[in-house]
């Protein structure tokens, strides 16, 4: 499959399938729309109005900044209000600094997500934050965001 690129036609990289709930990214499928919401997550209500408005616009994947305690808890509630409104679009967990200790501390939240993502800004001096066993937890996609995809090492 070739992809247009600055007008001219580039092929595609084989790469490993992943499946983010309902969705598969990567290798030869089709090309994935994924937005980010612009809302406090912690507000349930606003955050699910608008991941509604991103997947009908054709978002097939909405990324949700999970920043605190109370943004996690909001997560579970946010997945109900999607799911009551036939909404199944996979919500992406954006973390920085406290993932570890918001996913440990919210199972419930780390249940609803469809996929970790690490900001690529909160791994410092060769050393993790961030257990890699959240990666290996019932095939939960997890992805750590930039270039430093060797500091999770194998576990």
């Amino acid at each position: 499959m070739d992809l247009l690129l600055s007008g001219r036609a580039a092929a595609r990289r084989v790469t490993r399938e992943v499946r983010i709930g309902s969705v598969v990214i990567g290798s030869a499928g089709p090309i994935v729309v994924q937005s980010m919401t612009n809302t406090d997550t912690a507000d349930d209500f606003a955050t699910s109005m608008q991941v509604a408005q991103l997947a009908r616009a054709g978002s097939e994947l909405v990324r949700i900044t999970v920043n605190n305690d109370e943004a996690a808890k909001a997560v579970p509630k946010i997945r109900d209000k999607l799911l009551s409104m036939n909404l199944d679009v996979p919500l992406v967990g954006d973390f920085h600094y406290n993932g570890h200790k918001l996913l440990a501390d919210n199972p419930a939240c780390a249940e609803a997500l469809a996929k970790f993502r690490i900001n690529p800004g909160t791994w410092g001096g060769g050393q993790t934050r961030y257990p890699v066993r959240l990666d290996r937890r019932d095939g939960l996609p997890f992805r750590q965001a930039g270039p430093h995809w060797c500091q999770l090492g194998q576990s």
